[in-house]
């Protein structure tokens, strides 16, 4: 259909390290008004055959492409590979650490599924001011017990903040099956909430280990 590729003509880009991969930034319906200004009368349905046809599909993309790796790259994680050993072969609890995303209160969308006799509602938008707050999971995983732990807090994502959950952990769960230990050994994500706070966490940490006895 020359109408259809004469559309997309100015409207299409490519890599020009793979002649094969192109895309264009027109939906199915705006293509499809493209073509009523040109008298064509075509439903969606149509175009979305047409692009079909001409090889597009809806893709997402891929962090595929490899940028290199750090010459002390293997021996960073020998190196962490080492010291993990070694505290799993001790008698010191040794946990895992990380903050997951942050999540809106208030009718809100979630997703999964469950059992109802109606529909549940929830805003078509999920826009920060119409919250009623925001609650922050932080998630502890013994590693020799294999157990976790979550806390939740309200307060910005700061390594006080990191820190008091893992108290909260010891005081409620590692302590009371480790007596006479204390956390030695705290493994945590290299994300930027983590990176920013790292240095600040450690030092926190430091200075709250001596109410963790």
């Amino acid at each position: 259909m020359p109408a259809f590729h004469a559309v997309l003509e100015d409207h299409t880009a490519g890599s020009p390290m793979r002649p094969e991969v192109i895309w264009t930034d027109l939906t199915p319906k705006q293509i499809q008004e493209a073509l009523t200004e040109s008298d064509l009368y075509v439903s969606e349905y149509v175009v979305r055959q047409l692009l079909r046809d001409a090889g597009y599909r809806r893709r997402q993309m891929l962090k595929y492409l490899d940028m290199g790796q750090h010459e002390d790259r293997d021996a960073q994680f020998r190196n962490i590979a080492r010291i993990k050993e070694r505290y799993l072969n001790s008698g010191d609890p040794i946990v895992s650490i990380d903050t997951k995303k942050k999540e809106l209160l208030g009718t809100f969308y979630r997703d999964g599924k469950v059992y109802t006799r109606r529909a549940l509602l929830a805003y078509d938008h999920d826009f920060p001011s119409h919250a009623e707050g925001v609650v922050i999971p932080y998630g502890i995983y013994d590693l020799k017990r294999n157990f976790g732990y979550v806390s939740i807090g309200t307060s910005k994502d700061t390594s006080e903040f990191a820190c008091d959950g893992i108290a909260w952990w010891w005081i409620e769960q590692g302590g009371c099956c480790i007596r006479g230990r204390s956390p030695s050994a705290c493994w945590q994500t290299a994300g930027a909430a983590t990176a920013r706070t790292s240095i600040c966490s450690r030092r926190t940490c430091r200075s709250c280990r001596s109410g963790w006895g």
